[in-house]
């Protein structure tokens, strides 16, 4: 379970997954050719049950094959997970002695030799920690799409809300619900059993879930971009065209990541065709997809820094008013309320090795990045005072028309019962109230 989860929640931080499910998928690997080998030196020696000596075993590690009582087998550390764990270290050696009780305890121990235990000697621990950390994020994500769906219901609803600002929002919005889709489209095709078999699984869909996967996950990014741009503009420029701008926005926010993620599904069709491309080995091609991810980071934080820069140059301009300590509640507020939106938190391990601190990684960009989308629906939309005025201005007037409906069915029932609606009757109401204006009218000329 623990090497299952491990994996998706590699795939989800943009990180090779060399010390996670790289390792899970070679040890599954290296059992199955350890068989093989077993089985080809069990026919060549003539191995039986009755035969004295100790049979062939793999021990989760390595493969030992079959021996006289007596002798000694040096077996090298596996050379793949030796050099994930010790990338600076020469290969080592472990021997065991074949006794006529059966194989001795391996010397010197995995540990000391090869920088690593038995693989399932802490798959109980591992197991509840990243299921733990798996069921954080799928309730993250769900908070998260429930919550932006309701948000973009209010943007498209309200034509009043229609403007560049609210349109870079809803594309946000829309790049965070497909990446909490995606996050559960992977999960359940490439990890709906409980075991290992995903490391052999190869075929079209599951890579086409995964270029999909990647796509969102980089488009989430550029239009986290694309607000710390479009608002660093806004303060830098006085009079700009938003519309052509926008038209600019889409193209970076929605295009870029497409070439990016095409660049890379093509260069693993052509140079690493292996697995469900869910394994990245290859650094290089692997950074076909973070560099951009991790320049769009940057890049925010500059702006990020550019915009609190101004944010302090207005907030104590004298045109501004109040007191100091008003000036600073005001610019921590502000400063608050960018962090979410520019995506501030993810520079915290942007450039930091796969291996360090790698539990606290998951929890900070996993745990509380998936609700992130929730943050922004509730800041950008539900707290929003624009938004608030017009839901506000909605409500009073459905409860006007409600009110005048109710009023006109106890003053007309004759109408009310003959299956006009509402609309209709203030509409024959008001116009039978002109009539009789416009007949009124020559009668009381006449008179003056």
């Amino acid at each position: 379970m623990a090497r299952i989860v491990q994996a998706s929640l590699a795939a989800l931080l943009l990180l090779p997954m060399a010390t996670t499910m790289h390792s899970s998928c070679i040890l599954k690997k290296e059992q199955a050719m350890c068989l093989e080998k077993i089985q080809r030196a069990n026919e060549l020696m003539g191995w039986n049950d009755s035969f004295p000596g100790c049979p062939g075993m793999w021990d989760n590690i390595t493969c030992w094959k079959p021996a006289h009582v007596g002798e000694m087998v040096f077996v090298s550390c596996p050379a793949e997970l030796f050099r994930i764990f010790n990338p600076d270290q020469d290969t080592r050696v472990v021997s065991r002695n074949c006794t006529e009780d059966g194989w001795s305890e391996p010397f010197p121990h995995y540990f000391d030799a090869c920088g690593f235990d038995e693989y399932e000697s802490e798959a109980g621990d591992q197991d509840y920690y990243y299921l733990s950390v798996k069921a954080l994020y799928t309730v993250g994500y769900s908070t998260s799409l429930v919550t932006l769906t309701t948000a973009m219901v209010i943007l498209c609803r309200f034509r009043k809300l229609h403007c560049t600002r609210n349109f870079i929002h809803m594309n946000l919005f829309v790049s965070f619900m497909l990446r909490a889709i995606s996050v559960f489209i992977k999960d359940w095709i490439l990890y709906a059993e409980q075991d290992s078999n995903h490391c052999f699984i190869s075929t079209v869909e599951c890579k086409a879930v995964m270029v999909f996967f990647h796509y969102c996950v980089v488009s989430n990014y550029f239009w986290l971009f694309i607000e710390g741009l479009y608002l660093f503009t806004l303060l830098v420029e006085t009079f700009f065209p938003e519309r052509r701008y926008f038209y600019w926005y889409t193209i970076i926010g929605w295009g870029t990541p497409t070439v990016c993620v095409s660049v890379w599904a093509v260069l693993r069709l052509y140079f690493d065709d292996t697995g469900c491309w869910d394994m990245n080995d290859n650094t290089a091609l692997w950074w076909v997809i973070k560099g951009p991810v991790v320049g769009s980071i940057m890049v925010n934080f500059v702006l990020f820094i550019g915009i609190i820069v101004i944010l302090v140059q207005k907030l104590q301009s004298p045109d501004m008013g109040g007191n100091e300590s008003s000036i600073y509640l005001r610019l921590a507020r502000s400063t608050l309320l960018l962090i979410p939106l520019f995506g501030i938190h993810y520079t915290v391990f942007a450039f930091s090795p796969e291996n360090v601190s790698k539990r606290e990684r998951l929890v900070f960009e996993l745990g509380l990045g998936s609700f992130q989308g929730f943050v922004v629906a509730v800041l950008y939309c539900f707290l929003n005072g624009e938004v608030q005025a017009e839901i506000k201005r909605k409500w009073r007037s459905w409860k006007v028309n409600r009110y005048f409906t109710m009023d006109f069915k106890h003053r007309h029932p004759s109408l009310a019962s003959s299956g006009v609606n509402g609309g209709t009757q203030l509409s024959i109401l008001s116009k039978s109230s002109s009539q009789i204006r416009m007949s009124s009218l020559p009668a009381d000329n006449l008179a003056t």
